[in-house]
């Protein structure tokens, strides 16, 4: 169904930028933004190739909260379609999502209930595809990793470092590295690896061209040169 190239990339452990939390109770939740999971799709899979659709979207609660907010739940069954290329052989998956609308007026309630609900079913649904649509986030043991991963980047990294997601190469160029679970970035004028363990890992960055600079701590290589 998925050709080489999709199949490597869906593979690549997900790249911890993407990932969001916040807290439900006393729980740190870990997940995928709904626009970025839609906008991962359309880079694997092309636009047009592929769908989603509503099976089902029903009302499952009501009622108001101590600051007279109504307060309504939504469940939503949502079927995603991906094609080949051709159109011609489909993959599908089927989840089922959740969604609470907290508002003063019903209306503003349901509507963001509704929405929450089949933008959660959509994720879940994906999921199944592979680690690019956060599928290694239900895993209980590797959350726990990817927070501590988190928390150890925000010290590392001065907040005023804008690093993106590399650009002018294919994932083919650095699949030994990504296969290792690190990820190549951009900053300024140099590419930067990023990680866990990233020192046992050594061997296999210099192999790709990566030079270590002690002053900031990063395995870093310059653009013009792996254009070149």
């Amino acid at each position: 169904m998925f050709n080489d190239k999709q199949q490597q990339v869906l593979a690549y452990e997900l790249d911890s930028s993407r990932i969001k939390s916040r807290s439900k109770g006393n729980i740190s939740l870990s997940y995928l933004e709904g626009f970025d999971v839609i906008e991962t799709a359309n880079k694997i899979f092309g636009y047009g190739n592929w769908s989603y659709s509503i099976r089902t979207l029903e009302q499952v609660s009501q009622e108001l909260n101590q600051n007279q907010n109504h307060v309504i739940c939504y469940k939503a069954v949502i079927s995603v379609t991906v094609f080949d290329m051709t159109h011609t052989k489909d993959v599908s998956r089927e989840d089922v999502g959740f969604g609470t609308g907290i508002a003063k007026t019903l209306a503003d309630a349901h509507e963001s209930g509704a929405k929450e609900a089949v933008t959660d079913a959509i994720k879940r649904a994906m999921r199944s595809f592979g680690n690019q649509f956060g599928n290694s986030l239900y895993d209980k043991s590797r959350q726990h990793l990817t927070q501590n991963y988190q928390q150890t980047q925000s010290t590392q990294i001065p907040q005023q470092q804008q690093y993106q997601q590399i650009q002018n190469h294919t994932p083919q160029d650095y699949a030994s590295l990504y296969n290792l679970g690190l990820t190549i970035l951009e900053q300024g004028q140099n590419l930067v690896v990023v990680g866990d363990d990233i020192f046992a890992k050594k061997d296999s960055i210099k192999a790709c061209g990566f030079r270590w600079d002690g002053a900031s701590k990063l395995w870093y290589k310059p653009i013009e040169q792996q254009a070149a």
